[in-house]
């Protein structure tokens, strides 16, 4: 028996050539078609948008406060200002709370390692010493390549620079000191920012 011999493929015809060009026009369709839904996304544009963990670990949509003022705040347990700022809030919470008005804890451990305690143990700590009745959620980063989504919207709409450090600490320093010397944004109840209100040695 004669060994099978290996013809090169030829296209048979216009018909054949026809269906190439029609393959390689929808392979290129389909490329650029998932190449925009990884680079074209839709831009968020309000905070309300995201969904965050509470303290046990559930998710919440930060759409339930929506319609409301929210004042976002990252907190810490073992910070100077920890025993003001708490009492502070909470004041806020409970004389505008009733006016459509919100503050969002989230504690955070990137600023001075001021903050170990875990979340539920967070939430204890402030209940118990400082009477916080307004949500605290779960412990978070707030810059670095790990940060909160919710909170790299934040920082970028008002210090996009910031995010492009390639070093996270010197990021967490500067990015701070930004937020507590410069104009601190008011958001309106649609999640994006309405004014500045300057920061001083009081809330």
């Amino acid at each position: 028996m004669e060994p099978l011999t290996a013809y090169p493929l030829r296209c048979s015809g216009p018909k054949a050539k026809a269906f190439a060009v029609l393959l390689s026009m929808i392979l290129c369709t389909v490329m650029l078609f998932l190449l925009q839904l990884k680079f074209l996304k839709p831009k968020i544009n309000s905070f309300y948008t995201f969904e965050v963990k509470d303290a046990n670990g559930r998710v919440v949509s930060l759409e339930k406060f929506k319609g409301k003022v929210a004042l976002v705040v990252n907190v810490a347990s073992d910070c100077q200002l920890t025993d003001r700022n708490y009492l502070a809030l909470q004041e806020l919470h409970k004389e505008f709370g009733p006016f459509h008005f919100s503050v969002l804890a989230f504690p955070c451990n990137q600023f001075g390692e001021s903050e170990p305690r875990p979340s539920k143990e967070v939430v204890s700590f402030a209940r118990n010493n400082f009477g916080v009745t307004f949500p605290i959620f779960h412990k978070i980063k707030i810059l670095g390549s790990e940060a909160e989504p919710a909170f790299r919207f934040l920082v970028g709409s008002f210090f996009p620079s910031t995010l492009t450090s390639t070093d996270p600490q010197d990021s967490a320093t500067s990015t701070w000191a930004l937020l507590t010397l410069s104009p601190f944004p008011r958001f309106f109840k649609e999640g994006t920012k309405v004014e500045f209100l300057e920061v001083s040695g009081q809330p």
